[in-house]
C-alpha cells in the first residue's frame, strides 16, 4: 500500500482491507496470531511448558496498545510511557519539526517531561473488552442480499457501536470486527488516548540504517524506536505496563509478541489469489513504481522538498517491496494448487452428505461471477474512490475535502444508514484529524494531485466522462495548481468551519478543492455502493458459508486471519539456515560499525561516531524470532514469559513477506530491536539518562 494521507487512512480504516477468506486448519509449530480470548493454551504447554495465567493475559492485554493509523505499541512505564517504532511516528516527527529543523532526520529528545510536544491527530487505543456478537449480527443479516445486506450491516454496526461507547465516544472507541471472514463477529472496545506526546526519537540514520536495501532482510542494525507518552486531563496517564528488561532475551528463549497485525489472506480462495496475482498486483506495482519516481524527482529539487516527501517515499518503497514479494510468492504454482486441493477436499466433504449439500451448496461456484464483477469494477473503483489499493486522488488537501463533502452528506442521514467511518461513535477521530495543526506541504500536495489526475486520465482514457467532467479544458497540472494554491483547507479553522456548517456550508463553498471533491463525489459514491453491494457483500456471504462448513468439519479451536485487532503470537529467539549458511539470531554494535560506509543508507550520525569509544561492541542490537507477525505488528513489544519487555518488533526477513498467505517456521522470522541496545543508546549515544532511568524503574 502506498503511504496515504492522514484523512485517507482514517476513512479507510487503519488496516488494509483483507481479501476475504475462510478458516485455516489447526496451526502447527509457532504459527498463529491468536485473539486474546482464545489463546492456544494446550499448544503452549505441550511445546514450551508454559501456561499463561488469567492475570498474565489481563496484564498483557492492558499493557498493549495500537496507534489508530496503523501500528502497534506498548506501555513501558506506569506514567503512560509508550514504546513503538520510529517509522510509526514519522508523520508526527515531520509535522512537529520547527522551521529550519528536521526531527524526522535528526531525532528528538524532550528537555523534560513538561516539554513533551503533542503529536497532531495521533490516537492511541488500548483494548478494554471483547464481546461475541455473532448471533446479533447473524440475526440482523439473515435473508439479506446485496444492497439490503450492506444496509443491514451498517445499521447493526451503528447500533452495536452506539451501545458500546455508552454516550462517551471521546473516551471509548468501539469496532465491530468480522473474524474468520464471517464465521464470527466480535465487538472490540478500546480506551482512547487522543493526547499523545513525543518523548524521544533517534536520528533517521540509525532508525532506518541500511535503508531500502536492508528492508525485509537480515542481518539488520537498526534502532527503529520512538518513545511517546499518553496523557489524560493534561497529565501523564497512569497505566498498566510491561517492565523493561535492560538485558534483552537469550538465544532459544520463549518470547511473545502482543500486537495488532493488519491483515492476512491465508485462506483466500485460489481464484481470488489468481485475480490478485494476475491483475491487481501488477496494476498496483506499476502505479507505485511511477509514484516512487515522481517523489524521488521531487525530493531532488531541494532540502525542503526532500524533507516534505520523505514519509511518503518511505511508505511507497516499503509497499513496493511487499507487493513484489507477494507477486513472487503467488507465482509458485504449488501454492495455488495446494489451495485448490484443500478447497476440493472441503467441497467433497460437503457433497458427501445431502443435508450438508443443501445447507452449504458450492460456494466456489458462486464466487466466480463475483470475481468477474470485481475485475470489471476494479480499476475504475481504485482510481476514483481509492478503495483497497490507496490510489484515488492523492494529497492531504483533497483528503480533507472529500471528508468534508462526504461527511456533510453522511451526517445528514440517520446514524444506522451512514458509512461506518461516519457513525457517531467515530466522529471524534475525524474531528481530531480535521482540527490537526500539522502543516500541509502545498507544493508536495500539488505534485501528488497532478500525478493522480494524470493517472486518472491515463487509466480511464481521455474520452471517459468522469475525466472530461473533472479536467474540463485544463491539464492535470493546471487543475492541481488552481485547486491547491487556491484552497483554504490548509487552515484547520477553515476545515472546522465547513465541518460544523454541514451540508449548507459545503453546498455554498467556492473553495476550489471543495468544488473538485463535490464534482467527484457522485461518481465516487456510486462506485462505492456498487463495490459494496456487488462485490463485498456477496464475497462476505460466500466466505461465511465456507467458514461455517470448515467449522462444522474441523472445529473452531483455531486462529482467524489478522484484522488489526490485538493478537498474541509465540515463538523463540532463533536464527535460520539460508542456502546452507546459518544465520545467527543476534547482531551487535560491532556489526553496525563494520557495516557503516559513511554514505547513505549506511551512514552513521555524528552522535554514533562520537560514542563508539564508549560503547561495548558486544552489545546486542537486533535479533530474530520465530514469532508469526505481519504488517501492523510494527511497534509490537517482544515480551518474555514473565511479561517483561525484551525487544521491539520493527520488520520481518524476506521470507516473512509470504506470511500474508502462509507461515513457514523454517525460515519466516520477525526482526526486533534488543532492549539492551535501547538502554545503551539512550545512556551512551543520546545522553538521555532520565528516559533510560524511567524505563528501568518503570515510572517517572
Amino acid at each position: 500500500m502506498s503511504s496515504p494521507s492522514l484523512m485517507q487512512r482514517l476513512l479507510r480504516g487503519a488496516a488494509p482491507v483483507a481479501l476475504l477468506c475462510a478458516i485455516t486448519a489447526p496451526a502447527l509449530a509457532d504459527e498463529g496470531m491468536w485473539t486474546m480470548d482464545n489463546l492456544p493454551l494446550k499448544q503452549l504447554k505441550e511445546r514450551y511448558g508454559f501456561t499463561p495465567s488469567a492475570e498474565w493475559i489481563s496484564r498483557v492485554t492492558q499493557s498493549s496498545a495500537r496507534l489508530a493509523l496503523g501500528c502497534s505499541a506498548s506501555f513501558v512505564s506506569a506514567d503512560g510511557l509508550v514504546m513503538t517504532n520510529h517509522h510509526c511516528a514519522n508523520e508526527c516527527l515531520a509535522e512537529l519539526s520547527p522551521k529550519g529543523q528536521n526531527w524526522f532526520q535528526d531525532g528528538f529528545k524532550a528537555a523534560s517531561q513538561g516539554a513533551e510536544p503533542k503529536c497532531p491527530a495521533m490516537e492511541l487505543d488500548r483494548l478494554d473488552h471483547i464481546e461475541d456478537v455473532t448471533d446479533k449480527m447473524s440475526q440482523a443479516l439473515a435473508g439479506k442480499q446485496g444492497a439490503a445486506y450492506i444496509q443491514a450491516e451498517k445499521a447493526a454496526d451503528a447500533d452495536l457501536q452506539k451501545g458500546c461507547v455508552a454516550g462517551d465516544p471521546t473516551h471509548w472507541r468501539c469496532d465491530v470486527v468480522t473474524l474468520y471472514h464471517g464465521g464470527k463477529t466480535a465487538l472490540y472496545r478500546y480506551k482512547r488516548y487522543q493526547d499523545v506526546r513525543l518523548v524521544f526519537a533517534p536520528d533517521q540514520n540509525i532508525a532506518f540504517f541500511g535503508g531500502d536495501p536492508d528492508n525485509f532482510n537480515y542481518p539488520r542494525y537498526d534502532l527503529d524506536l520512538t518513545v511517546l507518552r499518553a496523557y489524560e486531563n493534561g497529565k501523564p496517564a497512569k497505566t498498566t505496563y510491561f517492565p523493561f528488561d535492560p538485558n534483552g532475551p537469550k538465544a532459544g528463549q520463549l518470547v511473545f509478541t502482543s500486537g495488532n497485525p493488519g491483515s492476512t489472506s491465508r485462506e483466500t480462495p485460489a481464484a481470488e489469489l489468481a485475480l490478485m496475482r494476475d491483475f491487481e498486483l501488477p496494476s498496483g506495482i506499476g502505479y507505485l513504481s511511477t509514484l516512487d519516481g515522481v517523489l524521488w524527482e521531487y525530493g531532488r529539487q531541494g532540502k525542503q522538498q526532500t524533507q516534505d516527501a520523505q514519509d511518503d517515499l518511505f511508505g511507497i518503497e516499503n509497499s513496493l517491496k511487499v507487493y513484489t514479494g507477494w507477486q513472487q510468492f503467488l507465482a509458485d504454482p504449488k501454492m495455488i494448487e495446494t489451495k485448490r486441493s484443500a478447497e476440493k477436499g472441503l467441497l467433497d466433504w460437503i457433497n458427501a452428505d445431502p443435508q450438508r449439500k443443501a445447507q452449504y451448496g458450492d460456494p466456489w461456484e458462486k464466487l466466480a461471477p463475483v470475481l468477474d464483477k470485481e475485475r470489471q469494477l476494479y480499476l475504475r473503483y481504485v482510481m476514483i474512490e481509492g478503495g483497497r489499493s490507496a490510489r484515488g486522488f492523492q494529497g492531504e488537501l483533497f483528503g480533507y475535502a472529500r471528508t468534508l463533502v462526504r461527511g456533510a452528506a453522511e451526517r445528514a442521514k440517520p446514524d444506522t444508514q451512514r458509512l461506518s467511518a461516519f457513525h457517531d461513535a467515530n466522529l471524534p477521530a475525524i474531528e481530531a484529524a480535521l482540527g490537526s495543526t500539522a502543516p500541509v506541504h502545498k507544493n508536495l500536495d500539488e505534485t501528488l494531485l497532478a500525478f493522480s489526475l494524470t493517472k486518472l486520465r491515463q487509466v480511464l482514457g481521455a474520452d471517459d466522462k468522469t475525466v472530461h467532467d473533472v479536467l474540463g479544458h485544463q491539464s492535470p497540472e493546471q487543475l492541481a495548481h488552481a485547486a491547491v494554491q487556491g484552497t483554504k483547507l490548509a487552515d484547520p479553522a477553515a476545515r472546522m468551519a465547513l465541518w460544523k456548517g454541514g451540508e449548507a456550508a459545503i453546498a455554498a463553498s467556492t473553495d476550489p478543492m471543495i468544488v473538485l471533491a463535490r464534482q467527484v463525489e457522485p461518481e465516487a459514491r456510486s462506485l462505492r455502493d456498487q463495490w459494496d453491494n456487488e462485490v463485498m457483500a456477496p464475497e462476505r456471504q460466500i466466505s461465511e458459508t465456507i467458514a461455517k462448513a470448515r467449522f462444522a468439519r474441523d472445529g473452531s479451536n483455531i486462529y482467524p486471519d489478522a484484522t488489526f485487532t490485538q493478537r498474541l503470537s509465540f515463538g523463540k529467539v532463533e536464527g535460520w539456515n539460508e542456502n546452507g549458511t546459518d544465520v545467527p539470531p543476534f547482531t551487535t554494535f560491532a556489526g553496525l560499525y563494520a557495516r557503516a560506509t559513511g554514505a547513505d543508507p549506511f551512514k552513521l550520525s555524528k552522535a554514533w561516531l562520537d560514542a563508539k569509544p564508549h560503547l561495548d561492541m558486544n552489545t546486542k542490537l537486533d535479533f530474530v524470532t520465530t514469532n508469526d507477525i505481519i504488517g501492523g505488528n510494527s511497534g509490537s513489544p517482544v515480551i518474555d514469559a514473565d511479561g517483561h519487555a525484551v525487544g521491539l518488533i520493527f520488520d520481518g526477513n524476506i521470507h516473512s513477506i509470504g506470511g500474508d498467505f502462509a507461515y513457514d517456521g523454517t525460515n519466516n522470522r520477525a526482526v526486533a530491536v534488543d532492549t539492551t541496545a535501547i538502554i545503551a543508546a539512550l545512556r551512551s549515544v543520546y545522553h538521555d539518562e532520565a528516559l533510560a532511568d524511567e524505563l528501568v524503574r518503570g515510572h517517572l
